[in-house]
C-alpha cells in the first residue's frame, strides 16, 4: 500500500549572531512568536523495503542565503539518492544542504527537495529536525497516514478501476506532456504540433520524482487526471533504466552498472509500481514501453557477430537484461490498468532471417523470467526513437529488376522487410505463434519517420539496376538503415492515432520530437550518458552501419535534451505535411 506520512515541525525563533551563525532566541515571549521555520516531511511512496520522501522547509524568519536541514533516523533507513538538495548520511544522521540554485530563502520563502531511501523493519518519521543547527520542535497535529483508504475520516473514495480493454488507445484521449508541449510551442511554428501526445521517459531513478525541479511521475499522473476529465485517457510511460543499458550505443548508456540488478528492482521498478498502483490513478489507462535498446542487443551484438561489443557479451552472460525486463513486466503487470508493451527493435535491426526468430525467442525468455508470464505483455512496440519509414510505397520486397531481387539491393541487403508496418505485422504473427496472446497489439513510433520535404520521391526509381530502382523510390533517405542518431533530412511522421492498421493498436510519438538522440561531441554530464561516434557528423561508420557516414546533424546536445535545430528540421520535413 502506498502510504503518506506527514511530520510538521516548527523551529524556535532564529536570530543572527555577530558571526552570522543562527542562534535560538531565549525570551519569555518566544513561545508566542511565530515559528522561524516549518518543515513538512512526507513519505510519498513506501513499498516495504524502501520509500521516497518529499521535504519542504519554509523560512518564517530573516532571509538567508544558505540552509542545511538535519535529522536522525531511529531505524535502519539509508538514503540512496536525492534531488534539489545535497543529501548525505553518516550513520543515522542525515543532512540536506541547499543546491547553488535554491540557497536563498526569503522571509516566508520555501525550498523543496526529495530523496529515496531503503529500510527494513519500521519506517518512522524522524522525531526532530534542525535548521542550520537549531532544533525544530514537533508541531503536533495531523494523522501520520492521512491518505490511508481505511481511515474513516478520509473525505474521498478511491476512483474505480476502468474496465480493461483490448486496445488502450481506442476511444481515449492520450496525455499531452506539458513540459514537452511548452518547449514545442516556444519554437517558431511549433504550436502546430505542441498539443500532440508524447511519451514520458523515466530514464533514471531521479526522474521518478522529477529532475532539477521538473515534473515527476506523480506530477504527470495528476496532470493526466486533469486532462482526462470524464472520458478515457491513456498516459504513455517509457521504462528505461536497465543495468548496463544499451550495451551497443554509448549515447544512451545509463546510470546503473551491468551488475546493479538489485538496485534496478528496489530503487527503480518498485517505486514506479508503488505509484502506479495508487488507487487515485486507477481510472487512467497506463501504457508502458518497457526497456528499449536492450533484448535485441543480446542477439545481434554479441560474440560470433561482426557487430559484437564487449559490453553486450557481459549483459548476455549475466542475464540482467532478461531479469530486469521480466521483473518489470511482473510488477507492472500486476496492476490492473497498466498495459505493458515490450520493445521489439525495428526492421532495420531485426528484419534479417538470423535476427528475427531469435529475437522473438529472446522476448519470450524475458517475458517468462522473474515471475513474469506472457500474460503480463499486452503488446510490443517497434521503431521507438528510430527513423524507419512507416510504409514504402514505391517498391516491394517481392519486386525484381532485370532478374535481380530487391532483397539484393544495397539498401535492403537481404532484409525480409522494407518498412515498419510490414515488419510490425510479421513480428506480431511470429510472437503469437510462439505463445503470446492472440489479441497481441503492436505500436509503431512515427514521431520521426515522415521523410517528407522536397526530397520525398513521388514514384519508383529508374529500373536501370535494382539499386537505382530502390534508391530512387525510397522515402527513407538515410545513408544506411543502421544510422540512428539525429538523422539529417528526417521529418515528423503520421500523427498519433488509434487502430490505424490490422494488428496495430496505435501510431504513437513515444520519442518526443526535438529531444536529442545523443551529443555530437563529448559533453560531460551527470546522467551516465557517453559519447557515441554515431552521433558525430564526421564519423565514417562501423560494422553496424556498413561503414557508412553517420548522417547525424551537427551541434547536438546530450540525449534527451532539447535540440531546436532538429525540431525545426522535423517540422520542415513532416509527412503528412504540417498545415
Amino acid at each position: 500500500m502506498t502510504r503518506t506520512r506527514t511530520a510538521m515541525l516548527a523551529a524556535l525563533t532564529l536570530v543572527a549572531g555577530a558571526s552570522g551563525t543562527a542562534l535560538a532566541a531565549h525570551s519569555a515571549s518566544a513561545g508566542a512568536a511565530a515559528p522561524a521555520c516549518t518543515v513538512d516531511y512526507k513519505v510519498q511512496n513506501d513499498w516495504g523495503s524502501g520509500f521516497t520522501a518529499a521535504v519542504t522547509v519554509t523560512n518564517n524568519g530573516a532571509a538567508t542565503s544558505v540552509w542545511s536541514l538535519g535529522w536522525t533516523y531511529a531505524g535502519s533507513q539509508k538514503v540512496t539518492n536525492g534531488w534539489n538538495a545535497k543529501v548525505s548520511q553518516s550513520g543515522a544522521a542525515v543532512t540536506a544542504a541547499n543546491e547553488s540554485y535554491n540557497g536563498t530563502l526569503s522571509t516566508g520563502g520555501s525550498a523543496s527537495f526529495g530523496f529515496q531511501a531503503t529500510y527494513s523493519g519500521t519506517n518512522a518519521v524522524p522525531a526532530a529536525f534542525t535548521l542550520n543547527g537549531v532544533t525544530c520542535n514537533v508541531d503536533g497535529g495531523g494523522p501520520t497516514d492521512p491518505t490511508d483508504p481505511t481511515d474513516p475520516t478520509d473525505p474521498t473514495d478511491p476512483p474505480e478501476t476502468g474496465d480493461r480493454v483490448d486496445n488502450p488507445y481506442e476511444g481515449a484521449k492520450v496525455y499531452v506532456n506539458p513540459e514537452w508541449s511548452a518547449k514545442a510551442a516556444a519554437e517558431p511554428g511549433g504550436a502546430r504540433v505542441a498539443n500532440q501526445p508524447t511519451g514520458v521517459w523515466l530514464d533514471r531513478i531521479a526522474a521518478i520524482n522529477g529532475v532539477n525541479g521538473g515534473m515527476g511521475l506523480r506530477d504527470h499522473l495528476d496532470e493526466a487526471l486533469a486532462q482526462k476529465g470524464s472520458g478515457e485517457l491513456a498516459v504513455q510511460l517509457v521504462i528505461y533504466n536497465l543495468p548496463g543499458r544499451d550495451c551497443a550505443a554509448l549515447a544512451s548508456n545509463g546510470e546503473l552498472g551491468p551488475t546493479e540488478i538489485d538496485k534496478y528492482k528496489t530503487q527503480y521498478i518498485d517505486p514506479i509500481a508503488a505509484i502506479l498502483a495508487d488507487p487515485k490513478y486507477a481510472g487512467l489507462r497506463i501504457v508502458t514501453t518497457v526497456e528499449i535498446d536492450s533484448l535485441p542487443n543480446l542477439v545481434t551484438n554479441v560474440s560470433g557477430r561482426p557487430t559484437a561489443t564487449p559490453n553486450c557479451d557481459v549483459m548476455k552472460a549475466n542475464g540482467n537484461y532478461q531479469k530486469g525486463v521480466g521483473y518489470a513486466l511482473n510488477k507492472l503487470g500486476d496492476i490492473g490498468n497498466v498495459y505493458n508493451y515490450v520493445d521489439a527493435g525495428h526492421h532495420g535491426w531485426l528484419g534479417w532471417d538470423d535476427n528475427f526468430g531469435a529475437s522473438a525467442d529472446m522476448f519470450k525468455t524475458a517475458a517468462t523470467t522473474e515471475g513474469a508470464t506472457v500474460g503480463d505483455v499486452h503488446g510490443f512496440i517497434v521503431n521507438t526513437a528510430n527513423y524507419s519509414a512507416l510504409k514504402e510505397d514505391h517498391f516491394k520486397i517481392t519486386d525484381s529488376v532485370n532478374g535481380t531481387s530487391v532483397r539484393q539491393s544495397k539498401w535492403v541487403d537481404w532484409n525480409r522487410y522494407t518498412d515498419e508496418l510490414s515488419y510490425a505485422q510479421a513480428m506480431r504473427d511470429k510472437l503469437v505463434s510462439i505463445g503470446f496472446d492472440q489479441s497481441l497489439g503492436m505500436l509503431i513510433d512515427t514521431s520521426r519517420n515522415g521523410w517528407g520535404g522536397t526530397a520525398r520521391p513521388t514514384g519508383p526509381g529508374a529500373t536501370t539496376t535494382v539499386d537505382t530502382y530502390v534508391n530512387g523510390g525510397r522515402y527513407d533517405r538515410r545513408i544506411h538503415l543502421g544510422n540512428w542518431c539525429n538523422q539529417s533530412g528526417a521529418g515528423l511522421g503520421e500523427r498519433p492515432q488509434a487502430g490505424p492498421a490490422a494488428g496495430i493498436d496505435a501510431y504513437v510519438w513515444m520519442k518526443p520530437p526535438g529531444e536529442s538522440d545523443g551529443a555530437s561531441k563529448e559533453i560531460e554530464n551527470d546522467e551516465g550518458k557517453g559519447f557515441d561516434r554515431m552521433c558525430d557528423p564526421t564519423y565514417q561508420g562501423n560494422a553496424r552501419n556498413g561503414n557508412s557516414p553517420s548522417g547525424a546533424l551537427p551541434d547536438a546536445p546530450v540525449s534527451g535534451h532539447w535540440f531546436s535545430a532538429q525540431f525545426q528540421e522535423l517540422m520542415k520535413n513532416a509527412y503528412p505535411p504540417l498545415s
